[in-house]
């Protein structure tokens, strides 16, 4: 359970306000979006511990203590920075910064000495995502004495492309394996997420440098999984298979891995200036993407959500997905018109099952009944949170006067965003709960303690 509590006269005033009984939000309308939006990036900050003397910096309490494993911390710090690049909100701008920088690594590689025997390959990628984020939104660069955010992208980048990597020969060769030691279960199996997440950071550096290593490595990772059969002809983007018989394909689908590759995808359609190659990719995940994960146009988990089986770490793939979505918008301004709307009707519906916790407004899992379903933590904040936050356009940096970038970003694309993937000024998709009214809500942020 979140660590939020309330003195008597905020609770009384919020009990008033209706805001022990959820959150309100207007889809269609930017500034109660970024309202409701603040609340749950408030509320998801509740659960990390980072900033309590004796915890860990950077992520989230890890097992045995906890149940969340390191990559998640580099999960929450993409969240942010793709809240903050869609609000212009920087007041967990130093929070950031902090994680990111702490769980480096002596080589500026996110394989830090205390996590290295047990970090898996989409593991490293995560937290290097996030790197990539905080360079393309403008995040302040760590002191001089500290790696930059492109420097530690392209190590990490560089480890990945190596051979060492990768399946040697037969007929998963050349692909990425799932993870990095010998003795670890799972070494001689090539998962989907591994080498999605590689092509989306490879398609990232193509977009921000104009390097066609990375333009390269895309467009061949990509052809790596068709070949395999872990993306077929309708785009469906399968688990993994054994690194000795990827003929045999193990045919789970999650969200993350159909998000990512739709996200690098629409960087790559951007990079290339709209490739045949790319756009007919982005097309075919956008629409199965659409139809296998927003049944009745909600955020879905079909593997495992109906059964009710998921496990806390694929409580974090709709994050994933929401974020994949609305960066392909801005990368790819077409897709808007398929993707906004079912982008707003499962925000709407996220919002309104928000209604747990000991403030009334603490978010859970699932999202199609319209219910809160007591599942809290910070997976299903940032979740809702990348709902909310990917219905508001895409404002690239934030302006930061205490510090410059010396990464390489001198190659970037323009971001083609159109006036279309933002909330209107007013609209009645409105989501009601007790009658809160988030404006209320936000005055009265400051008597939470």
């Amino acid at each position: 359970m979140a660590r939020t509590a309330l003195n008597p006269l905020a609770r009384l005033l919020l009990t008033a306000n209706g805001a022990l009984a959820g959150l309100t939000v207007d889809v269609e309308d930017a500034a109660s979006v970024k309202a409701a939006a603040a609340l749950v990036a408030e509320d998801l900050m509740t659960f990390y511990p980072g900033n309590n003397p004796g915890q860990p910096v950077g992520i989230f309490t890890p097992p045995p203590e906890g149940k969340y494993y390191w990559w998640t911390g580099g999960a929450l710090w993409s969240s942010l920075l793709d809240y903050r690049s869609r609000t212009g909100e920087t007041k967990y701008d130093e929070d950031i910064s902090q994680g990111l920088i702490f769980q480096v690594g002596s080589n500026d590689d996110y394989l830090p000495s205390n996590w290295t025997t047990t970090i898996a390959n989409d593991d490293q990628v995560i937290w290097t995502l996030a790197s990539v984020a905080a360079e393309e939104f403008g995040l302040a660069e760590p002191s001089k004495d500290s790696p930059q955010w492109a420097t530690i992208a392209k190590n990490v980048f560089d480890e990945l492309h190596s051979d060492a990597r990768r399946v040697e020969n037969g007929s998963c060769e050349g692909a990425l394996r799932w993870q990095i030691l010998t003795f670890n279960n799972g070494y001689n199996y090539v998962n989907s997420f591994s080498n999605v997440l590689y092509l989306n950071l490879a398609s990232q550096l193509a977009y921000l440098t104009g390097n066609k290593t990375y333009e390269d490595a895309a467009s061949d990772t990509f052809k790596i999984l068709e070949d395999i059969g872990l993306v077929n002809d309708k785009y469906d983007v399968f688990d993994g298979a054994q690194a000795t018989n990827c003929k045999s394909v193990n045919k789970a689908q999650w969200s993350a891995n159909a998000a990512m590759l739709l996200e690098a995808s629409a960087f790559m359609y951007n990079h290339t200036n709209g490739g045949d190659d790319w756009k007919e990719r982005v097309d075919g995940l956008v629409a199965r993407t659409l139809e296998v994960f927003f049944p009745n146009g909600v955020a879905f988990e079909t593997a495992c959500e109906k059964a009710n089986t998921c496990t806390t770490d694929i409580m974090f793939f709709k994050s994933f997905l929401n974020r994949g979505l609305s960066s392909t918008i801005s990368k790819a301004p077409y897709t808007s018109s398929s993707i906004l709307p079912v982008l707003k009707s499962s925000a709407k519906a996220a919002a309104a099952q928000c209604t747990g916790g000991s403030n009334g407004r603490l978010c859970g899992f699932s999202w199609s009944s319209g219910k809160f379903d007591n599942q809290t933590g910070p997976a299903q904040q940032m979740a809702v949170l990348n709902a909310l936050a990917g219905l508001l356009p895409l404002n690239g940096s934030v302006s930061n006067s205490t510090g410059t970038s010396t990464g390489n970003s001198s190659g970037a694309a323009q971001d083609n965003s159109s006036s279309d993937t933002t909330v209107g000024a007013a609209g009645k998709q409105a989501v009601t709960i007790g009658g809160l009214m988030v404006a209320a809500s936000t005055l009265l942020a400051s008597l939470l303690i």
